[in-house]
Formats: structure tokens, sequence, C-alpha cells
């Protein structure tokens, strides 16, 4: 099976976080993305999973978080088998903007370039490692989620790539190969591919980090990258191409009511998620009410008093 020409590039990022009100002031009133999805954490009814991401909710738009404060969930330590870092792509001219807000913020960052392209590093307030890319190739335009302090010409337009950590970056990369990607350039001990039609939303960065120390799950870590297919019948051919030919063990499909997928982890041990553009977040709220209140599938709904009591309010 020729996944170059069915993995359509990432769907989104999931990260463990600490605070619910912090993690929703960070990412709708400093980053300014859209809350599309308030729901649980299908495993953990006790906790929230929060979707942020453009207006309506875009496949490669779209990063995710499980706060877990309070719950038993120590700090993690970022390094090997995981995301190391997530990066937004915003427009080409925009860096001065958010330069300024980003110090407006109190948030402290370093500017840096990587692979020719102008970014700021910072971190979210749980301690995952994030970055801002000044792209002029980013060609997402129809849904900008801008606010009244981020007009569109400023807002970022989506997940721009992720970059994860390795131990063994030629297994890692030929596996890369196998699932679709194409080597582009390396820069240091860094390699970027890319699949589809490459550029922004379809992009992964690999650092070869063979004396690194193996990273630890846990508050302030990405639990999973997310790559996309359009519907159930190219993800259950993916599945048992991964499975079969690959040789690599695998779960069984997943239904996340606003996709399904499956998951398992890749040489290098980061886990990956393939996930369906289909059916997405307007399933069961219409566009002008993504994300306003808490949203439950069949199977919980008949629990939904007990579980709205157990979960720790936040303010809009």
């Amino acid at each position: 099976m020729e996944l170059q020409k069915v993995i359509k590039g990432l769907h989104h990022v999931t990260a463990t976080v600490n605070d619910a009100q912090e993690d929703y002031d960070f990412y709708t009133k400093v980053l300014g993305l859209r809350l599309v999805k308030e729901t649980v954490n299908f495993d953990n009814e006790a906790v929230y999973h929060f979707y942020y991401a453009d207006e309506i909710g875009n496949p490669s738009t779209v990063f995710t978080t499980f706060p877990y404060k309070d719950q038993g969930v120590r700090q993690g330590v970022i390094g090997n088998g995981q995301v190391v870092q997530t990066s937004f792509s915003i427009p080409h001219d925009a860096l001065d903007f958010w330069e300024k807000r980003l110090i407006n913020n109190g948030l402290s960052y370093s500017k840096t370039k990587r692979f020719g392209l102008e970014t700021l590093v910072f971190t979210d307030p749980s301690g995952l490692v994030l970055d801002l890319k000044a792209n002029p190739q980013d060609t997402r335009e129809d849904h900008i989620w801008s606010t009244d302090d981020i007009p569109k010409s400023k807002a970022i337009k989506g997940i721009h790539s992720v970059t994860f950590s390795v131990e063994d970056g030629d297994a890692t990369g030929k596996f890369l190969e196998n699932f679709g990607y194409r080597k582009v350039m390396g820069e240091d001990n860094l390699t970027l591919y890319e699949v589809g039609e490459g550029g922004p939303g379809n992009s992964v960065i690999m650092r070869s980090n063979p004396d690194g120390d193996t990273g630890i799950n846990g508050l302030g870590t990405v639990h999973h990258v997310a790559h996309r297919v359009a519907d159930l019948e190219t993800l259950e051919k993916v599945r048992n191409y991964i499975e079969d030919d690959l040789g690599i063990d695998i779960t069984e499909v997943k239904d996340r009511k606003y996709f399904k997928s499956i998951y398992f982890r890749i040489p290098g041990n980061v886990l990956f998620e393939v996930a369906t553009e289909e059916p997405g977040f307007l399933i069961d709220e219409d566009k002008d009410e993504l994300g306003t209140s808490l949203k439950l599938p069949d199977w919980q709904e008949v629990r939904r008093e007990e579980i709205e009591k157990n979960l720790i309010p936040y303010e809009r």
C-alpha cells in the first residue's frame, strides 16, 4: 500500500497539561485559538478534553489538551520517544506582532531560524515547548479564527509541524518513508519530512538524539500526534498495512465521535494516531455555538449529571 497517497498530513496534536483554567486562558486569550469542542477524556471522564483550532476545527489546525490537575499525574519529562516541540504557523509578516504579544503577556521566548523560517520559541503554562513559525507558503485562509486583539491578518493559521526526538534516527526515518512521508532536508541533527502537498500542516521534524534521555509522560508533555486520512475505509486499510506489512502492534479502530482513529508506537517509541477527517466538529453543534457547552458521546450522555459533577469548573 502506498501510504503517501492516503496519509494527507497532520490531523491534531494532543498534550497532557495541568490546570484547565490556565490552559483555556492561554490557548484562547494569549494564542487566540478557538475552543471548538469541550468534552471529556473518553478514557477518564473526570478530565476535560479541550480542542483548540481554527473557526471550525479543520484537521491540521487542531491542538487538544487533557487538564490533569489534581488527578495524581506527575510532571512529565520531555525527551526521546515524544513530540518535544509543537509549531504553529503564522503569516509571514506577523513576527513582530507576536514578539510584542508574547512580551506583553509576560512570556520569555527565544528567536531562531529553522529550515529557513523565522521562529519564536516559548513554553505554555504547563511547560510544553511551542513555537510560532512565520511562513509565506501557508495557504490556509478560509476559516482563520481572529479575536478582538488578534486580527485575521496576524492570527495563527494552524499547526505547522511537530518535532519529535528519537534515539535511532535511521530506523525512525525508514519508518516515516514507509508511512508515506518523504525526506526533504536535514539541518544539524534535525530532518524535515513532508507528506501530501507538503508545507505547513503536512510536515514533521525528526530529531536524532542517540545520547538523549528517554521522555516520561506526564504534565507538560505531548501524548501523541495524529495524522489524517479521508475516511473510515481508508483508515481500515492503513491499519491492516501497518499491522500486516510493517509488523507493528496497533489498536482496533476507536470511535472518538468527531473522528475515528487508530494508535501505535513507531520505531523510536513516539505515539502516532491516524484519524479520519470526517465527521468533524460540526456533528453536534452549529458553527456559531462550537465549544460553548459540554458535549458527550451517546454512551456517556446517560451519565451526564455524574460526569459534570466530577469536573472542575472553569470560566470562559
